[in-house]
């Protein structure tokens, strides 16, 4: 059995040295062909610098809502909260390099992760959007309200990213959700310029050979050039 600990954090800013103020996770249990979503935790951390307005009309989480007693989160409360109870063999989140910027190699003990979002680039090349609630509703996931509601909350974000896992499971390996997480993002189409929209394999070659030997452009974007250009070549 193999225990895969959904990760989802809300924070004051989109880097550190923002804080964390929200900690949820959701385990999926991956047995063979079985799969099991099980509830999900969360836990509210205090800030010490405050929230800002634009941040707050995300999560909606709001200085009143943080009792007297509630701590500041550290790295010894992150650690805890990652590992308490059975321990995980892989890490996920919807988007992992945002949460993998607040919780480091030293908190996790170096465990895997798998970023949901590039997986989701991967098998379903064709969804509208690949954040966590498009995909949800694109894939007709009836997920009941009482743990999926809100949107942008750290517990019902991570149970809903582990039911789009669970229906990755069939579709990928876990080994080859770990590998595509360490790899730039496949992106379906040409995020920008005057082809925008266009599929990798239908951009003209003197295009993409312009793309691939630029340095100050989106780096996901160059290597997804250099991929198409790698696969004619092939």
């Amino acid at each position: 059995m193999v225990r895969l600990r959904v990760i989802d954090l809300e924070t004051t800013g989109t880097e550190p040295p923002a804080e964390i103020i929200e900690f949820g996770r959701a385990d999926l249990l991956a047995d063979g062909d079985s799969y099991r979503v099980e509830r999900a935790m969360a836990r509210l951390y205090r800030p010490l610098h405050g929230i800002p307005p634009e941040t707050m009309a995300v999560h909606h989480i709001t200085e009143d809502d943080f009792p007297p007693e509630t701590p500041v989160c550290t790295d010894e409360l992150l650690r805890k909260a990652i590992w308490g109870g059975e321990t995980p063999d892989v890490l996920v989140a919807h988007n992992s390099a945002f949460e993998q910027q607040f919780i480091t190699p030293v908190i996790t003990d170096d465990l895997p992760w798998i970023c949901t979002y590039k997986v989701a680039l991967r098998i379903w090349p064709d969804a509208p959007r690949h954040t966590n609630q498009v995909l949800r509703y694109w894939l007709g996931l009836k997920l009941p309200a009482e743990h999926a509601m809100p949107p942008h909350r750290a517990g019902p974000d991570a149970w809903v990213t582990a039911n789009l896992l669970a229906a990755m499971m069939p579709l990928a390996s876990v080994e080859d959700m770990i590998a595509w997480t360490l790899e730039p993002k496949l992106m379906p189409n040409i995020p920008f310029g005057k082809h925008r929209g266009m599929a990798w394999a239908e951009a003209p070659q003197d295009y993409l050979n312009w793309m691939a030997r630029q340095t100050d452009m989106d780096q996901d974007a160059i290597w997804n050039a250099k991929r198409e250009l790698a696969r004619r070549v092939g």
